[in-house]
């Protein structure tokens, strides 16, 4: 395994992070892995060496924390662990019930804290940018957490590079604990985040930690699992031309060097110096495995050139965009445009 600092905090965690959005109750989501059934993939992932946990309050409401810290008190030493959970999402009743209000933010880390049955969590972090609550509001409350022990560091994920500008302004202002890891979405098939958000990380000395490196599957050229039969997500951020085409791209590099399009997907994350950690969120250890095998796969300029020229942009995926978002294609002319098109023809 290798390791890494994130950011400029003197925190070192593995470069793959299991994710665990997959573990927790099936009544949630019917692609989710019941505690017996996620011990197996936990265990071979802290075999071999993964000290990087990532969780979150909303993952099988609460019950993901509840299983996956189960296993990992059989498993692990928990100062050996690094354990991340995230809030904002709600996952029971009541109008304060979610976002990033002071009382949620002690609310919810008091529950993710009974679930876990851990005094602290490694990583406290925003799973979006909350546009209601004054952002001072939140990080005042995040760094009482800190002070109080309860979270050894704040991180935060999947907002717009203005939005976290105002987060770390205000931490700098007051003098109050800053992130230290931005998760984010990045793949071959989405590289939105290398525009901005990535070069500001580096220039703020914040740690970058990736979700989604397959692209939610569809690099691993395998579409018949039953998240991605069940799942809408999928088909809306990457149901275009110009997904298909990076992801057979992948898959022709995947082919001419004998491995698998999910090892070549995520090496083409890993060798990117400005990734801190991967997340891998596997359904069987050989995905872990595919993962490790990642870590030492080295891609040339021609497997690069290969995997990146079908590449276009495209609009952010995010909160705010969900359920908006434009298809990489030309969309039919409308309105009086569309008539004049017809009248030419």
């Amino acid at each position: 395994m290798q390791y890494t600092r994130l950011g400029r905090s003197g925190l070192k965690v593995s470069r793959l992070c299991l994710g665990t959005m997959n573990m927790g109750s099936k009544s949630w989501k019917p692609w989710i892995f019941d505690e017996a059934e996620a011990e197996p993939i936990i265990g071979h992932a802290l075999d071999h060496g993964v000290n990087f946990i990532d969780l979150a309050d909303f993952y099988s409401a609460g019950a993901g924390e509840e299983i996956v810290c189960n296993v990992l008190r059989r498993l692990a030493r928990r100062d050996e662990l690094v354990l991340t959970t995230k809030l904002g999402y709600p996952i029971g009743g009541g109008v304060n019930n979610s976002g990033h209000s002071r009382k949620h933010v002690f609310d919810a880390l008091e529950g993710s804290l009974t679930r876990m049955k851990s005094d602290y969590v490694d990583i406290y972090m925003l799973h979006y940018f909350d546009t209601e609550t004054p952002i001072e509001e939140t990080m005042d409350a995040l760094n009482d957490v800190v002070r109080q022990g309860k979270a050894r560091y704040v991180g935060v994920s999947t907002m717009y590079t203005w939005q976290f500008a105002k987060i770390l302004a205000a931490c700098d202002r007051n003098g109050w604990a800053r992130p230290i890891n931005m998760q984010l979405q990045l793949n071959a098939a989405y590289r939105e985040e290398e525009r901005e958000m990535i070069p500001f990380c580096m220039d703020q000395g914040i740690g970058v930690s990736v979700f989604s490196p397959l692209a939610r599957g569809i690099l691993t050229s395998d579409m018949s699992s039953i998240r991605n039969k069940t799942d809408f997500f999928t088909a809306e951020m990457y149901n275009d031309a110009a997904s298909r085409d990076v992801a057979m791209s992948v898959a022709r590099v995947a082919e001419a060097r004998g491995l698998t399009p999910a090892q070549v997907a995520q090496a083409w994350v890993l060798r990117k110096p400005e990734i801190s950690a991967m997340l891998v969120g596997a359904d069987t250890r050989a995905q872990v495995d595919s993962a490790l095998a990642a870590l030492t796969t080295d891609l040339d300029a021609e497997e690069v050139f290969e995997i990146e020229r079908n590449y276009t942009p495209c609009d952010p995926i995010n909160d705010y965009t969900a359920g908006k978002r434009i298809p990489r294609a030309p969309r039919l002319a409308a309105g009086r445009f569309a008539t004049g098109l017809d009248a030419v023809a």
